[in-house]
Parts: C-alpha cells; sequence; structure tokens
C-alpha cells in the first residue's frame, strides 16, 4: 500500500503541497572517530509519526541516509511530563550523535517544543532541527487572523506552537485543542473507521469552533488521519502538515556532503512486531531489519544503549506489509 500522500486543502492547490524542537553531557561522535558533518541524517519520535517526516525527506532524497530511532519503550510521549520529555529528547539527540548522524531532526512536536533549544546548547556542534517553528511558519503564511493546533496533550501544554505563531504574527489567535485518542489509534494502525471518526469529528468540531480555518497538524502521527480529517472539514479548511517545511530545513542542515550511499537503519527502544509492516505502509517502502537500543540506568540516568537486533518480535514476514 502507498503511503498517503502529504498534502494539504484549502484553494484550487489543494492537490499539491506548498512551503510555507537536561542531558547528562554530549555524547562522543560516532566510532572511527566520524565528524558531525552533515552526513547521515537522525530522525526521532516516540513512535511510527516521525516517519510521515522521514518520508517528506525522502520524497526529496530518496537515496538519503537515515539514522531512524522510535521511542517504543515510552510511546505516548503526550501525557508525560515535559520534563521527562526532554530529559528523553536530549539523551536521544546524544545517542543518534553517537551512531553516526551528522544533523538531527526532532520529528515530535511534544520535543521540539520544550527540549530543541537546549538540545542546541548540549550538542553546539550538531544541527539540530524540530517540526514547532517549521509549522508555525507554515501556518501564518496562510495569511488567516486564527489558527487552530490539534496536538497532543503535551504539546499543548507547552504552548510551543503559541509562542512560535506569536513570534511571527503577535495577532493571531491560536486555538489548541488536545487529541489524546488520536496517537494509540494510529500506532494500532487504525487510520478509519467509527473509532477514529467520531474522535476526529469531536477534535476537529472544537478546532472550526474557534473560528479557525487553518490548521495545525501538530503531532507527526496526525498526517495519516488526513482523509479522515478532510472528510470531515468544510471545503475551504487549510490543513498544515509541519512535515514539508521540516524536511527542508532537515536537508539545508545537512548539507552537500549528505550521504546518499549507506543504508538506511530503524532502531526502536522496546521490541514491536507492529512497527515494521504499519511502519513500511506508512513510509512507502518496506523497512530493513530492526534494531533495538534499550533504556539503561547508569549513575542515576537513563542512557540508551544497543542491543543488536530481535527479530522474533521486531521483524514481520514480507507479506504482512
Amino acid at each position: 500500500m502507498r503511503p498517503l500522500p502529504v498534502r494539504r486543502q484549502g484553494d484550487g492547490n489543494a492537490g499539491r503541497p506548498r512551503r510555507s524542537d537536561r542531558a547528562s553531557g554530549p555524547r562522543p561522535p560516532a566510532a572511527g572517530g566520524a565528524e558531525l558533518s552533515g552526513l547521515r541524517l537522525g530522525i526521532f519520535d516516540s513512535g511510527l509519526g516521525g516517519l510521515s517526516v522521514a518520508r517528506a525527506v525522502l520524497e526529496r532524497c530518496p537515496s538519503a541516509s537515515i539514522i531512524y530511532f522510535a521511542d517504543t519503550a515510552h510511546v505516548p510521549y503526550g501525557d508525560r511530563p515535559l520534563e521527562e520529555v526532554r530529559s528523553f529528547a536530549l539523551e536521544i539527540t546524544g545517542f543518534l550523535a553517537s551512531q553516526g548522524a551528522g544533523a538531527v531532526l526532532m520529528a515530535c512536536n511534544m520535543s521540539s517544543a520544550c527540549a530543541l533549544e537546549e538540545a542546541r546548547k548540549v550538542y553546539p556542534g550538531l544541527p539540530v532541527s524540530g517540526v514547532v517553528q517549521a509549522g508555525a511558519r507554515a501556518a501564518v503564511g496562510e495569511g488567516a487572523d486564527a489558527i487552530a493546533v490539534l496536538a497532543t496533550a503535551g504539546t499543548v501544554a507547552s504552548g510551543g506552537y503559541v509562542r512560535a505563531v506569536h513570534a511571527i504574527a503577535p495577532d493571531v489567535r491560536v486555538e489548541q485543542v488536545a487529541c489524546p485518542e488520536f496517537v494509540p489509534l494510529i500506532e494500532a494502525g487504525d487510520l478509519d473507521g467509527p473509532r477514529v471518526e467520531r474522535a476526529a469529528a469531536a477534535y476537529l468540531g472544537q478546532a472550526l469552533d474557534s473560528g479557525a480555518r487553518v490548521v495545525i497538524l501538530g503531532c507527526t502521527h496526525y498526517p495519516f488521519l488526513l482523509p479522515v480529517l478532510r472528510r470531515l472539514a468544510p471545503p475551504e479548511t487549510v490543513f498544515v502538515d509541519p512535515a514539508e517545511e521540516a524536511a527542508l530545513e532537515a536537508l539545508r542542515n545537512a548539507g552537500d556532503g549528505l550521504d546518499v550511499q549507506t543504508p538506511s537503519r530503524f532502531i526502536l527502544s522496546a521490541p514491536s512486531a507492529t512497527f515494521r509492516p504499519v511502519g513500511s505502509r506508512f513510509l512507502g517502502r518496506i523497512l530493513p531489519a530492526l534494531e533495538l537500543a534499550e533504556w539503561t540506568a547508569e549513575g542515576g540516568r537513563l542512557r540508551l544503549m544497543m542491543t543488536g537486533a530481535d527479530a522474533a518480535l521486531c521483524d514481520a514476514a514480507p507479506g504482512e506489509v
């Protein structure tokens, strides 16, 4: 099955996307002394959602070498304290650098909202980008006086989108709507049906009742529900997927030295029998064998350590994709 298209709705060009995130200390560079230059692109999220951003990157550079990390041990992040998510995000950023990433994209709105600036301070030689600022730029570019944000409870609580929009356009009104049911449904591969439609109708109704007609998909899982959201929304509604702008920024950070030869890697923090088949569906290509990096306590802190692969729990037969 081909992945859902990353598209926007609301005018005659609706069929085409337009252009319009406290660690224990820096990780060492990759083994062999490789410099943290624009080579391999590290992307992370709590689970499958960040694959919408990885897909946007690969649409622009199909051979890009990606190191994707899914924190399946802690998914979903939405109801976790911001400080806890910040500590996860900073450790994951350093972990990706230690695995050879020359630039890191926080493909998680909550991480982008609460950890991006600190990650840039902790890892000053590593280009780190996020999705919140990218989504805010694209939404403000629509010229609306009101913007709605569909997001997790954690991203709403962080106020990241309100700050990002107001930094660009202080007079724009921002309505945030927490959507706690979305991520569990998407992680289970449920992209349509009565449960999805009921939840989407409730959340979207609240957003549109605010008077907004520009809606930011403030979680990287949510683009996979675009067909349902479009079906329920008035035709003039514009849905903004931050993945487009975020992918462009990440590729700029990676620079001309982007690795297009080394195979991409996909790493989980806990075994999952569904990640590979569902992720392959979302990404539009069959994922390779998955790897495991488990959280371990070290000196009172949580650290990520590679533990290899668990084929029995991480892989699916090709017929399942």
